[in-house]
């Protein structure tokens, strides 16, 4: 064993700094969290922190020879009864295992966390004085739960906050969409990362001016929008509220990535490495955040129908 290896921390130990930061016991009853590829025993030096355990990724961990894969999402979200490689989910499994590489699954628990997935897409709009959406209780006295609340640093109207989230989040074919007056004023707003619209009930209770999240589908978000501007109406010049602000699913979620690299580092002592490559100073951890856009839609193609047949809004 060289020297490097003998003084990396085994996986066993970034696991334990994985689940301090976001503990299984916080996610979902239905979700499916943890280590899912790795000997406990073998070394960790080179973690990549990705939102998909897709091909593509596999490939960046296992060229830039990884020890550890750290992905959102899960591999295995549904129980399965075969890993064999004539499966692409089966391939990804024995691909990590030839490469000595390990995979780590924080999907809901870090949604959840300080410093998770919300927090980290609250900070990049600039939300202040924020709480949870639906707080939660571990019992170890830290603040967590789903999504964030809070006001805005720098009041704006929906379309420049709409600009302002989208200049902020990774670049995706679906880009940002918007449902209310673009030109109305936003001062207070619930961010949620990824699919959303379970959560309209919350969001309405939270009396926010805009709503930022993924996933929205038609009937749901179609729902709200009416409802808002039925009960605007006898205020009188009120503001049909909350507007919606949908993002693509893996944009929404990518921020969170540089905070659990650096936070993991924390507890180790390592690199961080930021977005773009290998760690720089002292320490025996390097990490490194994926830029590799997940996102499944590669491209939008503008309507071509004619403005005089065109649906009026």
């Amino acid at each position: 064993m060289d020297a490097t290896a003998a003084s990396a921390p085994p996986l066993a130990d970034v696991v334990a700094a994985l689940e301090d930061l976001y503990p299984p016991s916080t996610a979902e009853g239905w979700d499916a969290v943890g280590l899912v590829v790795g000997d406990p025993a073998a070394p960790v030096r080179r973690i990549l922190f990705a939102v998909d355990p897709v091909a593509e990724v596999v490939d960046e961990a296992i060229s830039w020879g990884a020890d550890l894969l750290v992905t959102h999402h899960p591999l295995f979200l549904r129980p399965v009864h075969s890993v064999a490689a004539t499966t692409f989910k089966g391939d990804v499994v024995h691909r990590l295992l030839r490469a000595g590489c390990g995979l780590y699954v924080a999907h809901t628990n870090a949604d959840a966390a300080p410093r998770g997935v919300a927090d980290a897409l609250a900070d990049l709009v600039g939300i202040t004085d924020r709480s949870p959406l639906v707080v939660g209780d571990d019992g170890d006295g830290v603040e967590r739960g789903i999504g964030r609340v809070g006001r805005l640093a720098e009041p704006t109207t929906l379309g420049g906050f709409a600009e302002r989230v989208a200049a902020a989040l990774p670049a995706t074919a679906q880009g940002v969409r918007v449902a209310g007056d673009l030109d109305a004023p936003v001062a207070t707003a619930v961010v949620v990362g990824g699919s959303g619209d379970s959560l309209f009930d919350a969001v309405r209770a939270a009396a926010v001016d805009v709503y930022v999240t993924a996933d929205l589908r038609h009937h749901p978000a179609s729902e709200l929008r009416e409802r808002a501007e039925f009960e605007a109406r006898p205020a009188g010049g009120n503001a049909a509220t909350p507007f919606l602000v949908d993002v693509a699913h893996f944009a929404s979620e990518w921020p969170w990535l540089a905070y659990a690299a650096e936070d993991v580092v924390a507890r180790l002592g390592g690199r961080p490495g930021g977005v773009t490559g290998e760690g720089s100073g002292e320490g025996t951890v390097t990490t490194r955040v994926s830029t590799i856009g997940t996102d499944p839609w590669t491209a939008r193609v503008a309507s071509t129908v004619r403005e005089t047949d065109r649906p009026t809004s």
